[in-house]
């Protein structure tokens, strides 16, 4: 068994306002990890865990948890009842409620002890803490940590290591520093009917080499003034995922103005390109304003050089953005600061500008970005000029798999061999060839002409798209007992790797396909090898390597099944979008309505309810987005 293993996640609570998130149990309890164990819980600004623990006790006792709910604006409220104190039998008489809040850079807690009883009670509530600052790639695989020592300092306690600070402060409290490594909070409180008591405490996070922060303007108002479905379900779905994505939205200490939202929590707080542009272009029907922000982030990051270690090109754009190099223990992966490590960022950021102009981007807004659109557009026409947008990790420690399903195995062949570099994913060429015609009608709208030395001229645009299209059509299709369907990938060799996945599935509403193709996916799509009734599986059940539990090989990914959705309404496939759109909402029921970033490919007709990927980031912001097509699908928008 190995030493260390990712903490599970499915059955914690979270209070986020990006770049700051606070993990606990349901209890409310923030626990230091059992030996053995792993946990994430604890207050995490900034890619950095600041508080590792933090349990609040009455009397000397935990109170027995009662209930918790989130409440409007997104903090978590816990009940316990304190039975040790006060009765011995019957109704209970004392109730400690504990409400904790999030905002970037910090947490709070209000805590009140409310009796029925008319005698005074009088008792001791305390909190214990620590904290081990530690990195979250250390959290993320599990690794032991030490807490370190708090110090005293005006106005309460402070940890401090590196570049990161943690400021504590506890008005009335006494600091109990016996053990300076787990400080303890002591508040004596007098309670009576009619006569709560209430104390409460707060922890600042400063990182100061952090490269996101938090955003600093209200929520679009596309996401505040939506009109709420009749459908219960629905209703519950779309609030749950705007709150969520509220939450999520972050912005640049350069570019403050300008937002974006973080890929998802915990291991993903921070901007990613495909991440940050699909939740993007997914919310297109809620406003431009987000779309806007996060081309603007991510132009100002656009290549301009070649870099074997961080994947940079010129014209490309990036990856994945971090305060320092990403090394994950038991892993070959080191990842830099900024990373341009994936193959379909570049084309999603071209299609995004176009859908965003589509949509009401301020032409002013779109006219400036036109330059870096020239600079992408030529990245892809070269990548597809005479074959198709592949990727190749050639620094030894990046992402060897650099699609939307990046994990190791993610790329298969049906026997479960699995497939070699460089590899053509199939949506990449149908966002490479969408790329290509709207940047050319782009191009043609803004009186661009483009550079035919780079190939980026309207016409050679076009052409190389339908190159692309003639060339996909011949190498991609393949046959098995089903039928026709697109493979997942061409091999090293160029061989079509001849799994049946959910990947065709984006190539919806690309162009790269006919009406009569874009029908045989469309079949395929809801055929029950792939259609789980909880949404898309990664993996048909037909693969040898298909597992309801593996990351990309059997799994249901929200954000997938919505964009196969999303093109099954572009193509005309209306009642295969319904199916899938029905699927995903009686999953997010399953979740409470929080969608998480995967769930299990098992069948509903089997379990009846969709089951957890235990270590599933939620919220995700693409997961999150999802409401929105689906919204779309069951007529509500």
């Amino acid at each position: 068994m190995p030493e260390q293993l990712q903490p599970f996640l499915h059955d914690l609570e979270i209070v986020h306002r990006a770049p700051t998130q606070a993990w606990s149990g349901r209890d409310g309890q923030i626990r230091l990890a059992a030996p053995g164990t792993a946990t994430v819980q604890g207050l995490m600004h900034s890619d950095v865990r600041v508080l590792s623990e933090a349990v609040l006790e009455i009397g000397g006792r935990e109170a027995e948890p009662a209930g918790s709910w989130h409440d409007d604006d997104g903090g978590l409220v816990v009940v316990g009842l304190p039975r040790h104190l006060g009765t011995t039998w019957g109704d209970p008489t004392l109730r400690l409620t504990r409400a904790r809040r999030v905002e970037a850079g910090g947490m709070h807690e209000e805590i009140e002890l409310t009796s029925s009883t008319a005698e005074p009670v009088t008792t001791e509530i305390t909190v214990r803490l620590a904290a081990d600052l530690a990195p979250m790639e250390s959290v993320k695989s599990g690794i032991a940590t030490t807490p370190l020592a708090a110090q005293e300092a005006e106005p309460g306690l402070v940890w401090a290591a590196g570049e990161v600070r943690a400021t504590l402060e506890a008005p009335g409290a006494v600091v109990d520093l016996s053990e300076p490594a787990r400080p303890v909070l002591r508040w004596s409180v007098t309670a009576s009917a009619g006569k709560p008591a209430r104390v409460r405490w707060r922890v600042a996070a400063e990182d100061r080499i952090a490269v996101v922060v938090g955003a600093r303007r209200a929520a679009p108002h596309g996401w505040r003034g939506l009109r709420r479905p009749a459908e219960t379900r629905l209703a519950r779905f779309l609030e749950r995922s705007l709150r969520d994505l509220d939450g999520l939205r972050l912005s640049l200490p350069a570019l403050p103005d300008a937002e974006f939202l973080a890929a998802g929590a915990p291991w993903f707080f921070t901007l990613f390109g495909r991440d940050s542009l699909w939740a993007a272009r997914l919310l297109l029907p809620l406003g431009s304003e987000l779309a806007a922000g996060t081309l603007a982030v991510l132009a100002s990051f656009q290549g301009v050089k070649s870099d074997p270690e961080s994947q940079e090109d010129p014209g490309k754009i990036m990856h994945e953005l971090r305060r320092t190099t990403l090394t994950l223990h038991g892993e070959e992966l080191s990842l830099p600061p900024l990373y341009y490590g994936t193959v379909d960022a570049t084309p999603l950021w071209v299609c995004l500008l176009h859908d965003a102009w589509r949509a009401g981007m301020p032409v002013d807004a779109v006219e400036r970005l036109l330059p870096q659109a020239e600079r992408a557009l030529a990245w892809i026409a070269d990548g597809v000029r005479d074959g198709y947008l592949n990727y190749l990790d050639t620094s030894g420690h990046g992402l060897a798999n650099q699609g939307w399903k990046d994990s190791a195995d993610a790329v298969q062949f049906r026997d479960g061999r699995l497939a070699k570099a460089p590899i053509s994913l199939c949506e990449v060429q149908g966002y490479a060839h969408e790329a290509l015609v709207h940047g050319a009608q782009l191009l043609e709208a803004f009186g661009r002409r483009g550079d035919a030395t780079a190939g980026t001229s309207p016409a050679q645009l076009r052409e190389t798209a339908a190159a692309l299209a003639d060339r996909f059509r011949a190498d991609f299709w393949l046959e098995d007992a089903q039928g026709a369907f697109v493979a997942i990938a061409l091999d090293g060799d160029g061989a079509p790797v001849d799994t049946v996945t959910s990947n065709m599935g984006h190539l919806l509403g690309t162009g790269l396909l006919s009406p009569e193709e874009e029908g045989i996916v469309a079949a395929r799509l809801v055929h029950p090898e792939l259609d789980s009734g909880f949404g898309l599986r990664t993996l048909a059940t037909s693969s040898a390597g298909f597992w309801p539990l593996s990351y990309h090989c059997g799994s249901v990914w929200a954000h997938d099944t919505a964009i196969a959705i999303r093109g099954l309404l572009a193509s005309g496939h209306v009642e295969a979008a319904s199916r899938l759109a029905e699927g995903l909402l009686k999953a997010a029921e399953s979740f409470e309505y929080r969608m998480p970033e995967l769930h299990s490919g098992d069948s509903f007709a089997t379990v009846g309810r969709a089951l957890p990927y235990p270590s599933a980031c939620r919220p995700q912001a693409w997961s999150a987005a999802s409401a929105v097509v689906v919204a779309q699908a069951l007529g509500a928008l």
